[in-house]
């Protein structure tokens, strides 16, 4: 996990880059995808995430988001929340810092 805290035995955080498309509902009420991008901040925080950065991009996505949950099952859930409204549809990656992909390399042998 992503270690987003400032000493140590603080709680590691989980970290997702979503990429994101618009559904043909989303496209239609574009004009409130800044609205909709704070509501998504505020339910991240309130299951104790944090919106590290989220972007409205051209090409091949519309949205690029990386987020901080407190775990996979909290960060799944809220996914599941937003995909659930049918203005977006993400593919999410799990993501790992370097200190994590040394442990799992460590771990490979």
């Amino acid at each position: 996990m992503v270690d987003v805290s400032e000493g140590e035995g603080a709680p590691r955080m989980t970290t997702y880059v979503a990429l994101i498309n618009w559904t043909d509902q989303g496209i239609k009420n574009f004009r409130e995808t800044t609205q909709r991008a704070e509501d998504f901040t505020k339910l991240v925080e309130s299951v104790g995430g944090q919106v590290r950065e989220l972007l409205w991009t051209v090409g091949e996505y519309d949205i690029v988001c990386v987020t901080d949950f407190p775990d996979e099952e909290t960060g799944v859930a809220a996914l599941l929340q937003v995909g659930a409204a049918g203005n977006v549809r993400s593919r999410t990656l799990r993501a790992f810092s370097s200190d994590e992909m040394s442990g799992i390399i460590r771990r490979a042998g």
